[in-house]
């Protein structure tokens, strides 16, 4: 019987955990392709680790083809371990930094599309106020659609996210924002531009047709009568959803701020502004777990203080 192969030394080197990391990320997205973007990584690099994975560690973790992707019984738990390893590291880094006044590790936020053309910088702030107390460490920003940044919190892709809670996630910690206003909006060439509201009569709107929001999904629907309304396309990114109403043929919800900074005041024209403007509620979320690390925890305490600065 010929010896069995070893699959990992007694020790772990940084590409170890550069390849559990990347493999972590391509179990929690669902596949090679829907990593790339997370990961800022070609498919063929990803594919290149991941082989060069199994190969270190002698075993197969995934299957993937015209049945879609999954781990193996074995790629099951090696992704358990390499949740474990990675929350070690973590409690290692907080003790660490426990010890002294430096604040080591990683920081990964998930933040809903165009924060910074928000009328109030205060994340701006909180990130500035940051990087003076934490310069060691390692931060990255994720900009994704409102609705990807809550799972991407809950299944450890990003630490904190910034988003819309569209109802209460008790498993979550949140920590209120900013309210940003939403109006309805039509394109200069649309049969309502030109038009003033009292023109308008709201069950007129079923007539024309609708970019569906996140907001007017069915059940979401915040005024009674939405349900109704001809949602021909869907564009739930708010610069997509933007160029369809600019063509004139749609109507579609989307920040006043937006549409103020990018100077479209013109080109866009409110409907029924009083009757059919809500606000979104911004919270930074995170697990209550997560929110224990050093790192997290002092990025909060920057946001909060921002926060409080731009209240006054």
């Amino acid at each position: 019987m010929g010896k069995r192969k070893t699959a990992i030394s007694s020790q772990l080197a940084d590409m170890d955990l550069r390849l559990l990391r990347v493999f972590k990320t391509v179990a929690d997205c669902g596949g090679f392709t829907a990593a790339e973007v997370e990961l800022n990584l070609a498919n063929s690099t990803i594919c290149n680790y991941m082989a060069d994975l199994e190969k270190r560690l002698d075993m197969r973790l995934c299957e993937r083809g015209r049945a879609g992707f999954g781990l193996t019984e074995q790629g099951k738990v090696v992704y358990d371990a390499t949740q474990e390893l990675l929350s070690a590291l973590d409690q290692f880094r907080n003790r660490v930094n426990l010890s002294h006044d430096r604040i080591l590790g990683h920081l990964h936020l998930g933040c809903a599309e165009h924060m910074l053309g928000l009328p109030r910088a205060f994340i701006v702030d909180a990130l500035g106020s940051f990087a003076d107390k934490a310069p060691d460490v390692r931060m990255r920003i994720s900009t994704m659609a409102s609705d990807d940044v809550l799972p991407a919190v809950l299944d450890g892709r990003v630490q904190l996210g910034i988003t819309v809670l569209h109802s209460d996630m008790p498993t979550l910690n949140s920590l209120k924002l900013y309210d940003e206003e939403m109006s309805l909006y039509c394109g200069r060439g649309h049969p309502l531009h030109g038009q003033r509201d009292d023109q308008i009569a709201f069950d007129d709107l079923q007539q024309y047709n609708f970019v569906e929001s996140p907001r007017l999904q069915p059940g979401r629907e915040l005024i009674p009568g939405m349900a109704a309304w001809n949602k021909q396309v869907s564009a739930h990114h708010q610069e997509a959803r933007a160029t369809l109403i600019l063509t004139g043929h749609y109507l579609g919800f989307l920040p006043r701020h937006l549409v103020k900074n990018w100077g479209w005041g013109d080109a866009l024209q409110p409907v029924l502004q009083d009757q059919l403007s809500y606000s979104n509620t911004f919270c930074a979320i995170t697990k209550p777990q997560t929110e224990r690390n050093l790192v997290v925890e002092a990025f909060l305490g920057c946001l909060k203080e921002a926060v409080a600065r731009n209240a006054r």
